[in-house]
């Protein structure tokens, strides 16, 4: 499951205005000398899918008004609808109304706005600069892949393919049907291809040894200190490699998240974690493993941070 850029609401343009009186129902004050306009693409389908685009000169005036919404407070309303924290929110969130937003973006129908084809690219993208990584190595043929948050399988498949022996999971029912439909329609019928074995599991409840273990995209659910175990509880699960991909966490990006979380969406998408390299390649260290490659995936709308991690 996905993604990097669950971060904002709607794509919202910024543009400063000093000088006209713009219509007062496309407007947000920051104060009595400048304005930004807004206008936003497909609010009933957007929700957390898309990233503010700012003009340069905007982001001092727009980091001051920050302070005026207040994101934790609809989070933890969030929370105590589903009866929980952050987990149920993501469980509750991709098995229902995320899940049909999630399938869409992630599928190949035309009926996506610009932003939302602009992630599927990005999602894409990371996809092949992931499977680059392994078969860099030589043949998959053989090799057991545990693939954790798979979403609706893009990893799974082409993993497959090569021949890998693939154990998938994700904590949506929803995702994990998709998934094995997928499959099923990719793969049934093909010579010395084995159907990847899916099961709806949180990360956490994740066991078993495997040459490889995949995260894509997933840390993103988990603040810092939670990322840390999980990333140790994933290295437990490899032999040899952990390839993990994340949403960066850098003074732009954390600006614009925090720019998102102005204009929430209507189906209150789950909360968003940026992690810095040095906090994973840190703790990852700590259980004793070490990055030997990096990549990153960037579009317009989209970044994810890539690593290859080995034991030290």
């Amino acid at each position: 499951m996905s993604f990097s850029s669950t971060l904002f609401s709607h794509h919202i343009q910024f543009t400063i205005n000093q000088h006209s009186n713009p219509n007062p129902n496309k407007l947000y004050k920051l104060h009595n000398r400048r304005s930004l306009t807004v206008s936003a693409l497909g609010v009933d389908t957007l929700d957390g899918t898309t990233l503010a685009v700012i003009g340069g000169s905007s982001v001092a005036a727009l980091a001051a008004a920050i302070s005026l919404s207040d994101p934790e407070k609809r989070r933890q309303l969030q929370a105590e609808e589903v009866g929980g924290g952050d987990k149920e929110v993501v469980r509750e969130y991709f098995t229902n109304d995320g899940f049909q937003r999630w399938k869409k973006i992630y599928g190949d129908t035309d009926d996506v706005n610009k932003v939302q084809l602009d992630i599927r690219i990005g999602h894409a993208k990371t996809v092949e600069n992931v499977m680059q990584m392994l078969t860099d190595e030589g043949s998959l043929r053989g090799v057991t892949v545990c693939d954790a948050g798979c979403g609706t399988g893009l990893l799974s498949i082409p993993l497959a393919k090569e021949g890998a022996i693939v154990s998938a999971s994700d904590i949506s029912a929803s995702m994990v049907s998709e998934a094995q439909t997928k499959a099923k329609e990719a793969l049934q019928g093909k010579d010395d291809v084995q159907i990847p074995k899916f099961e709806v599991s949180d990360l956490e409840s994740l066991n078993g040894k495997y040459d490889t273990v995949v995260c894509l995209d997933v840390l993103i659910h988990y603040p810092q200190i939670k990322a840390d175990g999980m990333i140790a509880h994933l290295a437990s699960l490899a032999e040899n490699r952990l390839i993990l991909s994340f949403a960066p966490k850098t003074f732009y990006y954390d600006l614009l998240k925090r720019i998102g979380e102005l204009f929430p969406g209507p189906s209150k998408a789950t909360r968003a974690y940026l992690h810095s390299e040095a906090d994973i390649e840190q703790a990852l260290r700590k259980v004793g493993w070490k990055i030997r490659k990096r990549g990153l995936t960037t579009t317009q709308f989209y970044f994810s941070r890539i690593v290859e991690a080995v034991r030290a």
